[in-house]
């Protein structure tokens, strides 16, 4: 087999408490990781293909750590990053190590990019998704998915939703989370004002009594459009609704009340870009 890597870069893991490892420690445990990974400028991307695609939108690798055997699925990114340390253990070590099975390939500890602009974003962009209060990490990585791949230009989340950039987040969308412009809110529901200024008409996927078929609504071109999705159990607050433009709703049959926010989120996206070119 020819050489990978530089032997001498390949860093065999001996002690599971060695200080270089700690930000993969007990990644299964998220909600005692989250915060301190914001607060700390890291994420961890997991899974060989969610590692290239962050390194290839521009993100800077920490560290890198997997198993033997996937050395020459991150050929690439080894090489671009000469100075970047490479962890390697053995299967059981490395599930010693995260918590849990590493049965995608790979990870790596990623610094995290400054954040983007809000009022730049929405500048440039016409189609804006806005993910309330999502509580779910599976959820916001399908969501995400549904949005890079359907056409909208731009995420915004609120205060309380949970990070994109999360490994488990960043994994469902199959790291489409990179290449998606996203920007965490301030001040919910007060920014809505922000995306008003900028043109926006404001829709929210919510069963009101004034909500009209989301296919009722015209999508034309050259007018800017922002639909706010709202969390998995109470649905968009109702702070939220008095200040929309419009409630909005996908007609459901069999006595089925709505769909899971990932499966509306991809209906809405359709109807919400179908009118813009891509």
């Amino acid at each position: 087999m020819p050489e990978i890597v530089n032997p001498e870069r390949i860093l065999h893991i001996a002690d599971l408490q060695d200080a270089r490892l700690d930000e993969y420690l007990r990644l299964s445990e998220a909600h005692l990781r989250m915060r301190s990974d914001v607060e700390n400028g890291l994420y961890i991307a997991e899974s060989t293909t969610v590692v290239s695609r962050a390194i290839n939108a521009g993100h800077v690798p920490r560290s890198f750590l997997l198993a033997e055997k996937h050395l020459d699925q991150l050929a690439q990114e080894f090489a671009r990053f000469p100075d970047v340390p490479i962890f390697v253990g053995s299967d059981e070590q490395l599930q010693d190590l995260v918590g849990f099975h590493l049965h995608r390939g790979a990870m790596a500890s990623m610094n995290r990019p400054e954040p983007l602009n809000l009022s730049e974003v929405l500048e440039r962009s016409s189609r804006i998704a806005i993910l309330e209060d999502i509580a779910d990490h599976t959820n916001l990585g399908a969501i995400m998915r549904s949005a890079s791949g359907l056409g909208v230009d731009a995420v915004l989340i609120t205060p309380k939703c949970v990070d994109p950039w999360y490994r488990r987040s960043a994994r469902v969308s199959m790291g489409t989370v990179f290449d998606l412009p996203w920007v965490r809110l301030t001040s919910w529901p007060q920014d809505i004002n922000i995306l008003k200024a900028h043109g926006y008409t404001m829709l929210a996927m919510e069963l009101t009594e004034d909500a009209v078929s989301l296919a009722e609504v015209e999508m034309t071109e050259g007018k800017k459009f922002a639909m706010i999705l709202g969390n998995e159990g109470r649905g968009v607050t109702e702070e939220t609704l008095s200040l929309v433009d419009q409630a909005v709703m996908i007609p459901m049959h069999r006595e089925v009340s709505s769909l899971n926010v990932g499966a509306a989120s991809a209906i809405a996206f359709w109807e919400l870009c179908s009118s813009t070119p891509k």
